[in-house]
This record gives C-alpha cells, sequence and structure tokens, in this order.
C-alpha cells in the first residue's frame, strides 16, 4: 500500500515537473526564493505595526517563534526521521528523469517541505490573525505558488508539499491559540503572573 501511494507521488511529480521552459524556470525560481519575498514580509510588518501599535511586539515575536517552530520541526520531526530522498538527488530512483532548475537541489532529504511548513504556518497565523476574506485568498494562494514552485524546481515530491502544509497548518492554529492566550492575559497585565 505505501509503495502504491509512493509510486503514484513519483508519477504525479513527474508530471508536474515536466510542463517547463525557460521563462518559467526563471519565474519559479525565484518563487521558491525566501529573499524575492522581502518586500512582502516587510509589508506584513509594517501592517502589523501600524494596526497594533505596542501590542506589535508580542505579535512579531509570535510570528518568529512560529516560523522557527514550523523550519525546526519539518527538518527534526521529519526530514531527519523519514530520510526521503529528494528526488533531483543522485539517490533518487527518478532523479535522471527529474527537470532540475540551476543544478540546485537542495538537501538531501524532502519529507516534509520547510517551504510549505512555513508559508502554510504563516498563512495561516496572519489568516486568523487578520479575519479578511480577501487577505486570506492572497495569502493562501501565495503560499500554494511557492510550495508549488518545489514541485516545479524537481526539489520535493508532491507528498512534501502537502505533508508540509499540514504540518504548518497545524502548527499556525497552535501558535495563534497560544498566542490568543498569552495575549490576552498580557492585555490584563497578568502576563507574569
Amino acid at each position: 500500500m505505501i509503495e502504491q501511494i509512493l509510486e503514484l507521488d513519483r508519477k504525479l511529480l513527474l508530471f508536474l515537473n515536466s510542463f517547463h521552459s525557460e521563462t518559467w524556470d526563471t519565474i519559479m525560481w525565484w518563487i521558491s526564493d525566501k529573499e524575492f519575498w522581502y518586500p512582502l514580509y516587510g509589508i506584513f510588518i509594517i501592517y502589523i505595526i501600524w494596526k497594533y501599535r505596542w501590542n506589535s511586539i508580542l505579535t512579531l515575536v509570535f510570528i518568529a517563534i512560529l516560523i522557527t517552530l514550523a523550519d525546526q520541526s519539518s527538518v527534526q520531526l521529519f526530514k531527519e526521521v523519514f530520510q526521503r530522498f529528494r528526488p533531483c538527488r543522485p539517490e533518487s530512483p527518478i532523479h535522471e528523469m527529474v527537470h532540475i532548475v540551476n543544478g540546485d537541489c537542495g538537501g538531501k532529504y524532502g519529507f516534509v517541505s520547510s517551504h510549505a511548513a512555513n508559508s502554510f504556518a504563516a498563512a495561516t497565523f496572519l489568516f486568523l490573525l487578520f479575519r479578511n476574506k480577501y487577505f486570506s485568498w492572497f495569502i493562501f494562494i501565495w503560499a500554494s505558488v511557492v510550495t508549488y514552485s518545489r514541485v516545479y524546481l524537481g526539489v520535493h515530491y508532491p507528498l512534501d508539499i502537502i505533508g508540509g502544509a499540514l504540518l504548518g497548518i497545524g502548527i499556525g492554529h497552535l501558535v495563534f491559540w497560544i498566542y490568543r492566550k498569552t495575549g490576552n492575559r498580557f492585555l490584563k497585565g497578568t502576563f507574569y503572573g
């Protein structure tokens, strides 16, 4: 059963990864690059500071905790435990069939995707924080495009992405719940006692 699922995952990757062009290679390369999104992250930070004033410090601390938790749990609890080679690695049975952009493969293991965990954790937390339907569409489309770029680039299987997204959504909900509980205590002056 598991081998059938993994075989389907390999076939889906090869299908999705087969649709490429020079233009899309460049676009997906940039979309996958964290630094490309720094201006967007800056806008989020400015908006949070503007909207929450002094309470923005607590909000930004929780966002930093959120990203750290999503990133580290994707590596320590999944990649290092399951040790599933990325499709682009020479150890992968399909590596010669995978279209890799700029020769970059990333780390050794791919399950679960840290890009997916981080993106969906941030999207979930911000969705719960802002509660705006237009922003919600935007932030989840953004997370989906970022994570799809990883399949396009041949560095993750679809199940790596799905697993990372589910992990990120779970962490996003958990950290937001703690943020609400902590924020309420902090605002009532009982944060330390």
